[in-house]
């Protein structure tokens, strides 16, 4: 039978980026005690109120058919959440969508086609590539190096710049690295897309998790508001991703073009949802704020027990639920050192590859367990990671990858 290509281009670039955290839950279902520090689910409940308002709309009867571009009472709210920062703002500045991920692709979708191509800083989030390439377009890398923290700076984004490029998809505070761009920062990326008229996409989902300073985005800028789209959800400021309920903001004329893409994907988000996303946004919930302390404090205690390594390098984060490490000084890449760490310690973290090719002597530890327990999984890296080097050159690549 004949497919869509559709399904040629996004052949690798689905689950297979996540192979080893598939692999540790096989193994924790088979009764093995993993301790998993792979994807970014945060370790709290959604507040209380926040779950006996969607139970309420339920039973009140919100679940038949919502409209295209999203229930009133959630419009309302996002226009109060962004006005904020940015006057002006109105409900046809505003789409909703069941979570950040399908905002981006109806938004990608609207924006490029096959030829096109979309800037990305790398690393990069598991599905951006996916995303991507499911519209036809194809990523162009922009580097992130370590000397810049993995800040993106403008020169790289201007030496990166091909006929081709449409689109610079922006993810701030930053997945994997951790790392926030600041307003100066942001200045001057969008001076180089205002000199190649280019839409800038802002994934700003890790925006309520920042360790310090002020959130910046182009989106608050008059100079760049014409050409910025945000995408964002409550599923980390809240707690929530389970519930799938994100949005995207962008220009009124921009919402009104991809309404009907959105309406020809969904259309609409669930009513008894959308009433919980309008509390979570109209009111402040502790949520945020704990985690945000939580995962502070945690990176402290990956930094802290890796301090006496020389093996593994952390690279403290100004935002997100993230630490990445890097573990080239033990000989095996991020990859082989994460299959090794699974296989022999029985702790989950995930390759650096899975985020592109400027990660691939990193692994990503998530945040989102207990102090003691995230203490636990680090000094096992650290036992490895001692273990490695003292492997003799020829024996250091991991002899297999159990579950691959």
């Amino acid at each position: 039978m004949r497919y869509a290509t559709i399904t040629d281009r996004l052949a690798d670039l689905g689950s297979g980026r996540w192979a080893l955290h598939l692999a540790a839950r096989r193994m924790v279902a088979a009764g093995e005690p993993i301790i998993e520090l792979t994807i970014g689910e945060p370790d709290l409940p959604p507040d209380p109120a926040l779950l006996a308002e969607c139970s309420r709309a339920m039973y009140a009867g919100r679940t038949r058919y919502s409209n295209g571009r999203g229930e009133p009472a959630v419009l309302k709210a996002l226009v109060a959440k962004y006005e904020k920062r940015r006057p002006g703002v109105t409900e046809k500045n505003f789409l909703c969508f069941p979570g950040t991920q399908t905002a981006l692709y109806a938004v990608m979708t609207g924006l490029v086609e096959a030829g096109d191509g979309v800037l990305v800083g790398d690393p990069l989030y598991a599905t951006y590539e996916g995303v991507i390439a499911s519209t036809g377009a194809h990523l162009i890398p922009v580097p992130l190096r370590p000397e810049n923290r993995f800040h993106l700076q403008a020169e790289d984004l201007e030496r990166a710049i091909t006929p081709e490029a449409r689109v610079l998809l922006l993810n701030t505070p930053h997945n994997p690295t951790g790392a926030v761009l600041t307003e100066a920062e942001i200045t001057a990326i969008g001076k180089v897309c205002r000199k190649h008229d280019l839409w800038i996409v802002c994934d700003e989902v890790y925006e309520q998790l920042l360790f310090g300073g002020e959130f910046a985005s182009p989106f608050d800028m008059p100079d760049l508001a014409e050409r910025t789209i945000v995408v964002s959800s409550i599923s980390k400021s809240h707690a929530a991703p389970g519930f799938r309920s994100g949005w995207a903001a962008g220009p009124e004329e921009f919402c009104l073009k991809l309404l009907p893409v959105s309406e020809t994907m969904l259309f609409g988000v669930q009513p008894f949802i959308s009433d919980m996303t309008a509390l979570a946004l109209s009111q402040d919930f502790p949520t945020a704020g704990i985690m945000r302390e939580n995962y502070q404090r945690r990176a402290s205690v990956v930094q802290d027990t890796l301090s006496g390594s020389n093996l593994l390098k952390p690279m403290m984060p100004e935002g997100g639920m993230f630490v990445v490490v890097d573990v080239t000084a033990t000989g095996l890449d991020g990859a082989d050192f994460a299959w090794e760490l699974l296989n022999t310690e029985k702790v989950a973290v995930m390759p650096g590859a899975s985020f592109g090719h400027q990660a691939a002597g990193f692994i990503r530890i998530s945040l989102t367990v207990p102090d003691d327990v995230l203490e636990t999984a680090v000094r096992r890296m650290a036992d490895l990671a001692s273990r490695l080097a003292a492997r003799p050159a020829d024996q250091k690549r991991s002899a297999g990858r159990l579950g691959a």
